[in-house]
């Protein structure tokens, strides 16, 4: 199991939670860079593929600096919460929030995707962006976000996948391994949190191998979309 801070003896769980708190002033800075801004695109494709479901309350897991709640806001929803380990990255999102003038429906706070508050059939649709490949135990998770789904709930889950066509599969490989790595160390000041990345993302079960998982944890379709090659993937799954 990838884990952040391999001299650690900390669970997954709290290394993640750490080293988000580390990052999480530069965050969204190096998001941007690093990803060029596609991840902005990933959002809106994913946020576009929920709107036929007109979903009114929305759950955004492992939700960062909450720029997939408030992307969410484009399908009218009347309220978003969105939950994080990290205390850290919610303080930036709570700002980002503020500052939005968004704070009336979206609401961020502290919470553990694999012990979830919210009673069984309590959401419309929830959203995971980048989030369920640092779950500490991946069908625990996603079972969890079935039971607070109402029937016919629907998730959107947009994590990093390997591209594997020539060129695009080597220039990725690279880019993944050397340039983020050193890049992410220069202005995050985190030597561990952009090594943890490239080392996650392969451990992923990406692709057909994730659908079998989600089915496996009581969605009943699963569709997966590939998106820019295949570097990252969309997966839409209903309860």
């Amino acid at each position: 199991m990838a884990k952040p801070y391999k001299n650690s003896q900390a669970e997954k769980k709290e290394q993640i939670a750490e080293m988000f708190d580390n990052i999480s002033a530069k965050y969204d800075f190096l998001n941007r860079v690093l990803s060029m801004g596609i991840d902005i695109l990933w959002r809106k494709r994913a946020i576009k593929l929920l709107k036929p479901y007109n979903p009114k309350k929305i759950l955004d897991i492992a939700t960062g600096t909450g720029d997939f709640a408030v992307e969410a806001i484009s399908l009218n929803p009347n309220e978003i919460i969105g939950v994080d380990i990290s205390d850290g990255m919610l303080a930036v999102g709570i700002e980002k929030i503020k500052k939005k003038k968004l704070e009336q429906i979206i609401k961020l706070e502290n919470g553990d995707s694999e012990t979830l508050r919210f009673a069984d059939n309590y959401f419309d649709a929830a959203t995971c962006g980048f989030g369920v490949r640092n779950f500490q135990h991946l069908e625990k998770g996603l079972l969890e976000i079935n039971r607070v789904l109402k029937q016919g709930g629907t998730v959107a889950i947009l994590e990093f996948s390997k591209p594997e066509k020539f060129p695009i599969k080597q220039l990725y490989n690279f880019y993944f391994k050397n340039i983020l790595p050193l890049l992410g160390r220069m202005v995050s000041k985190d030597n561990s949190a952009y090594t943890y990345l490239p080392e996650s993302v392969n451990e992923f079960p990406y692709g057909d191998n994730f659908v079998a998982i989600m089915k496996n944890c009581n969605f009943k379709t699963v569709k997966a979309k590939k998106v820019t090659f295949g570097i990252a993937t969309i997966y839409i799954g209903v309860k």
